[in-house]
């Protein structure tokens, strides 16, 4: 799937493959020696990549990309996102070396952090009000069908990012902590703790500098997670000594999942023992990378390549936020639009904010099905694969040879002119119009079908506003009642839409839009939509003369 790419992956444009050059050269760099870097980049860019690591066992080790999870709550739009633009990295990175050097996505989950805040949407809150501060692995299930919280919530996620089809490997942090793969690099952090604070104090506000520890432990009384000052260290027992809930002072091995680490000293070292070499995370977070990064290297490490992407905004340009529970959630998205307008839109433009709201899913459908209409063009031409175009990054690597013959926006204005609430009235529509497709052998275009139904109802026909038209508009309309009327059977989309862009013209519309813009608010109750000639060619010339005339006869404001 990926061989032979790695030419068309060296020059490719797009934010994937700019990050996976940036990628490939930090593996050089801390893997390979000078002598062997040159060896490398030779025969990389003489296309000979699977030589380059036969020759160059370093290169045989996995490149890790890894993204956090925040078990204390169900997986979401960010969860999404969050796997969604490594993945895409991944890809590019996998083409640019033609699937030489091996690759790893780690998903890895904070379920050892204490449950500090009840979410709003769980049952059985008293109970855990009951095990607050706890680690979320060891709160008990609110549904009782975990053994924890935290392994309820990390079911969901795996559950969700496997409907996604992501190629991943799950990580726990209790699992991690717990089985000691972190305990050289605890250790490491008690012998260079001064480093640490010396790095971590500056950043806070002077009542918690007076109590910062790294070190969260682990009350072995009452098995919260505790804010307490470190008192003693002991660097040859690999413990500390706190106080514990009820003043007791307690020494605790570092190791062995007895401490949990602050989150930014948790990240470098999470880091750090997995080798992590690429990590997206928002804008929000550029000051906490660069403090994690610091944190790695006073532990003698190397921190990830590290991509920002901005934040999405609501329909008020506000910062999307789950506590005020703006914007729009997954649920919300796959209801109206398809997984990969959603993965489209992660993809598109991911350094500029956008707005993350139901009326940018249309537009996005939309773009991704024209994406890939023009992949499959240039695949059927026998040209090379278009690795720039954003379906190749959607589909990671492998777009499907079709789309939709029928765009979303088209389909939302049928289901508006024809009041269809069931995909067997709108069927009867595209039937007609492309001869022989039925939901089994147009697939994408029949979950489209269900899609516009649903948008249409929740928001099109809430807002319609029909408006009567003006003395030119109507000329206009009569007009073309009369040339649509004299059209021959069967006339295509192209011709129809010849004829309205005629009517147009001759009624002096300037700009030609506004004519378009009319037969939108006229007839459909709207401002803008597709071409008038697809609609017209699909809702059928004699269906759309008698909505005409209901328009001209007022029967459709009055409605």
């Amino acid at each position: 799937m990926l061989q032979g790419l790695s030419h068309q992956a060296r020059e490719a444009k797009s934010w994937p493959f700019e990050q996976a050059r940036l990628l490939l050269d930090r593996v050089f760099r801390l893997r390979l020696a000078e002598e062997e870097r040159d060896l490398a980049a030779t025969l990389v860019n003489a296309g000979k990549i699977a030589e380059a690591v036969a020759a160059l066992p370093a290169l045989r080790e996995p490149v890790i990309f890894q993204c956090g999870y925040g078990a204390s709550g169900l997986p979401h739009m960010g969860t999404f996102g969050e796997a969604a633009r490594p993945t895409m990295v991944r890809t590019a990175f996998r083409a640019l070396t033609e699937d030489s050097i091996p690759t790893q996505l780690i998903v890895f989950s904070d379920d050892m952090d204490g449950l500090r805040k009840i979410p709003d949407n769980v049952p059985n809150r008293e109970m855990l009000e009951e095990d607050r501060d706890k680690p979320v692995t060891s709160v008990r299930d609110p549904y009782g069908e975990h053994e924890s919280f935290g392994a309820h919530n990390n079911a969901r996620m795996r559950a969700f990012l496997d409907g996604f089809g992501f190629d991943y490997t799950f990580m726990s942090s209790t699992e991690t902590y717990r089985s000691g793969r972190f305990d050289e690099v605890l250790l490491r952090i008690l012998e260079r703790f001064d480093a640490v604070q010396a790095i971590m104090l500056p950043t806070l506000g002077e009542e918690r500098r007076a109590t910062y520890s790294p070190f969260l432990p682990i009350s072995p009384k009452s098995g919260r997670v505790l804010q307490a000052p470190t008192l003693e260290r002991n660097v040859d027992k690999g413990t500390i000594v706190f106080a514990d809930e009820d003043g007791t002072l307690t020494e605790v091995p570092v190791t062995g999942g007895h401490v949990k680490l602050q989150w930014r000293p948790d990240w470098a070292a999470r880091w750090t023992a997995l080798k992590v070499d690429f990590e997206a995370s928002g804008k929000d977070l550029v000051d906490s990378v660069r403090i994690s990064n610091r944190i790695v290297k006073a532990l003698g490490g190397e921190p990830p390549e590290a991509f920002h992407f901005e934040l999405f905004m609501d329909e008020n340009n506000q910062k999307i936020s789950k506590s005020k529970g703006n914007g729009l959630s997954m649920e919300e998205w796959l209801r109206y639009g398809t997984p990969e307008s959603l993965a489209y839109y992660m993809y598109q433009s991911p350094k500029s904010a956008k707005r993350l709201y139901f009326d940018v899913i249309p537009k996005a459908t939309d773009e991704y099905l024209s994406h890939l209409d023009a992949f499959n063009r240039a695949r059927a031409q026998g040209d090379t694969p278009p690795i720039d175009n954003p379906a190749w990054h959607v589909h990671r690597g492998a777009p499907p040879e079709k789309g939709s013959p029928v765009s979303f926006s088209l389909l939302l204005n049928l289901v508006s002119a024809a009041d269809a609430s069931t995909k067997d009235i709108l069927w009867a529509f595209l039937e007609r119009y492309i001869p022989g497709a039925t939901p089994q052998s147009e697939p994408l275009l029949d979950q489209l079908v269900g899609y516009a139904i649903n948008y249409y109802e929740d928001f099109v026909k809430p807002a319609k506003r029909f408006r009567s038209p003006d003395a030119r508009e109507r000329a206009a309309m009569e007009d073309l009642v009369q040339r649509l009327a004299a059209l021959p059977a069967g006339a295509d989309a192209e011709t129809i839409q010849n004829e309205v862009f005629e009517v147009g013209k001759q009624a002096g519309f300037e700009p030609l839009r506004a004519w378009f813009a009319a037969l939108y608010e006229v007839l459909l109750g709207q401002s803008q939509g597709p071409r008038f000639g697809s609609f017209v060619a699909i809702f059928g010339v004699p269906r759309t003369l008698d909505l005409i005339e209901r328009a001209l006869a007022g029967e459709l404001v009055a409605a």
